[in-house]
């Protein structure tokens, strides 16, 4: 499984963003996607995911009505809407596919493919 992620920018505090996963590749072996975002000199964190069948959706408590996934079946896009955006959100985020067999769906075990990361800077 390939990831092409895009998206991302510079944006002023209380602005959107919407990020793009696009996925290629042997998809039907996917339990599901998610994105992880990683701030300089801190862990790379969990921040949302979506199931590959049946569209369940999880957030992160930080994010938990601000930010939105979503899937677009026809072309295998999962989508992050982010708004009102706050300066701690910002860092590298990363696109990231899995059969959420080996974890849970919270944890980066879970994931066996990652796209490269797209930088989202939020200024104050």
């Amino acid at each position: 499984v390939q990831l092409q992620a895009s998206g991302g920018g510079l944006v002023q505090a209380g602005g959107s963003l919407r990020l793009s996963c696009a996925a290629s590749g042997r998809t039907d072996s996917l339990g599901g996607m998610g994105w992880f975002r990683q701030a300089p000199e801190k862990e790379r964190d969990f921040v949302a995911a979506i199931s590959w069948r049946g569209g369940r959706l999880y957030y992160a408590d930080s994010v938990k009505g601000r930010f939105t996934i979503s899937r677009d079946n026809a072309d295998n896009t999962v989508y992050l809407q982010m708004n009102s955006l706050k300066p701690e959100d910002t860092a590298v985020y990363y696109c990231s596919a899995g059969a959420w067999s080996k974890a849970t769906i919270y944890h980066l075990g879970a994931y066996d493919y990652w796209g490269q990361g797209t930088q989202v800077t939020v200024s104050s």
